[in-house]
């Protein structure tokens, strides 16, 4: 059987401290716990047969905080964004980055390899209905969509169990006017995800509520996140055939350390699961992922990291 992946990006996580200000210390995490042995922190590292978890460079050589523009953009490209730009850059991809990934986006480059790649993530019908591909306010995923000219994932499709929304139980969608999505349980979510490997060889999937709920220091939610992810990831593993993968990291820390609200420097984790695992014990930074699941998993030819843009 052929090789797939189950990517699941988390923005905002990375590796802190034992201490009072972290949420992972804390929180009730089973699923991880027993692929683990502990609890995360910067000191966790474990390798064993068919799994990986480890602390990863998200600052690439740059000095200051690193932000969501250029992490995600070396994440889904291979290219180290911030090192092209000088500098890091939040929020939504530049021009410049935006070239990064019309060049190479983590989807475009999948299709050209005839790996057939979905971003699992739903889209309102809110987007569709102010949908400008110029605006300035997409974010990195949303532009490696774009670049691969592959379709956005619908409510219908939410609703039939095609896509996952980022909150991951649709809670947020629940106000809508004329609402008729239903929430789920976490653990359906997750099921809904690995299900996309029925169809698809690499998925994507983004979270950012972890980043969201970083930023307003708030324990209680950072809590809850994590015990709901715990439950998501039982979902994806569970029934797992071998020949699918999982993979979870982020671009840049923040939940990890609630004591002052903002990015940290800390090495975000780097979670592999599958038999496949021995080809990325040497990763060390956010931007030789692209590389090594192209080139490893899927076995298309390495990648040049460095070609002019």
């Amino acid at each position: 059987m052929k090789n797939k992946l189950i990517f699941i990006f988390l923005d905002g996580v990375g590796l802190g401290k034992n201490v009072k200000s972290n949420p992972f210390t804390k929180a009730f995490m089973p699923t991880l716990f027993n692929l683990v042995g502990e609890k995360l922190t910067n000191t966790t590292n474990v390798v064993k047969q068919n799994f990986l978890m480890r602390g990863i460079d998200a600052c690439l050589g740059i000095e200051g905080i690193p932000q969501s523009a250029t992490g995600q953009t070396s994440l889904f490209t291979g290219y180290n964004a911030q090192a092209f730009l000088g500098h890091h850059l939040m929020a939504y991809p530049n021009d410049q980055l935006i070239a990064m990934i019309n060049k190479r986006s983590i989807f475009k480059y999948a299709k050209e390899n005839y790996i057939k790649s979905i971003f699992a993530n739903s889209y309102t019908d809110g987007f569709f209905k102010s949908f400008d591909k110029d605006s300035s306010n997409y974010s990195v995923t949303t532009r490696c969509v774009l670049a691969a000219k592959n379709n956005f994932n619908t409510m219908n499709d939410l609703v039939e169990g095609r896509a996952v929304h980022w909150d991951i139980t649709n809670l947020t969608l629940q106000d809508m006017p004329n609402n008729k999505i239903p929430l789920i349980t976490p653990f359906i979510a997750g099921e809904n995800l690995k299900n996309l490997t029925n169809d698809y060889d690499l998925i994507l999937y983004e979270c950012f509520l972890p980043d969201l709920i970083g930023h307003r220091k708030d324990m209680n939610k950072s809590i809850m996140f994590l015990e709901m992810f715990d439950e998501f990831l039982r979902g994806v593993i569970h029934d797992k055939p071998e020949n699918i993968h999982v993979l979870i990291t982020s671009d840049h820390g923040n939940i990890e350390d609630l004591s002052f609200g903002g990015h940290s420097k800390n090495e975000v984790p780097f979670i592999f699961m599958g038999k496949e695992t021995h080809h990325f014990l040497k990763v060390k930074a956010i931007d030789e992922l692209f590389d090594t699941i192209f080139s490893k998993l899927f076995d298309t030819a390495s990648i040049t990291k460095f070609e002019k843009i």
